[in-house]
């Protein structure tokens, strides 16, 4: 590692996409991962509690010399919701799917086009949405296609914002990937009729999204601000 390294805040990376991150990242940049529970190096933050990101960023940059030099938003759920719960239970799961998806990466985002342009210094922001944000996901799920779209025009309203200032901000929008949130809900939903809806014959890997992270956070050109990046294996082409 050298002084040039850039630092990096990876949000969601127990396990999954955010894991490969990490581990794609490992002699490319310096680390601050998050999840749940704190082990493994890993900073602790519950998202569905609110201040919980703004805690997370100040205990991030406390671990990274007080630099953070590109911000990784993984951290999601995706939990069923269906149209037959009753009134109070709907709203409450779709507004804990907003606060951990949406809000809590809009507060991270925030904070770091902010710490970008106090510390003069170049900044990446990239925010790890969802097919869903285009194509819809299934009844049960509103919440979470609503909150991968708000993630996208976040992430497209950032680099318009904010590209004069050299702050750059990607969206990847994965189909189905091979962690345990996806394996779960294709098994209950019959992975093989799934499946048949993606021309590749099988979900992404989470390196393949990884590797895609990686080169938005380190190598991806200026030019690219405000890219959204699919990875659904011809489920859904835009």
């Amino acid at each position: 590692m050298t002084t040039s390294d850039p630092h990096i805040l990876v949000t969601g990376s127990s396990r999954g996409i955010g894991k490969a991150i990490v581990g794609a990242l490992q002699g490319r940049a310096v680390v601050a991962g998050h999840g749940t529970i704190e082990q493994d190096g890993r900073l602790r933050a519950d998202f569905a509690v609110p201040g919980a990101a703004p805690e997370l960023w100040d205990r991030a940059l406390d671990q990274l010399d007080g630099r953070i030099d590109v911000l990784i938003n993984n951290a999601g759920i995706f939990d069923p919701n269906p149209v037959t719960a009753a009134d109070a239970e709907w709203l409450d799961s779709w507004n804990r799917t907003m606060q951990i998806n949406l809000t809590a990466a809009a507060e991270l985002c925030r904070l770091a086009v902010r710490h970008f342009q106090n510390s003069s210094r170049p900044g990446r922001i990239i925010n790890i949405a969802s097919r869903a944000a285009y194509r819809g996901d299934s009844p049960d799920h509103w919440h979470y296609a609503a909150s991968k779209g708000g993630m996208v025009a976040m992430t497209k309203t950032i680099a318009r914002a904010y590209a004069s200032e050299d702050i750059l901000a990607f969206a990847i929008c994965p189909g189905f990937t091979m962690t345990g949130m996806a394996e779960d809900y294709l098994e209950s939903r019959g992975g093989d009729k799934l499946l048949a809806d993606i021309p590749l014959g099988r979900v992404a890997q989470p390196d393949e999204i990884a590797s895609m992270a990686v080169y938005c956070a380190v190598d991806a050109p200026p030019s690219m601000t405000g890219a959204v990046l699919d990875a659904n294996g011809a489920s859904f082409v835009r």
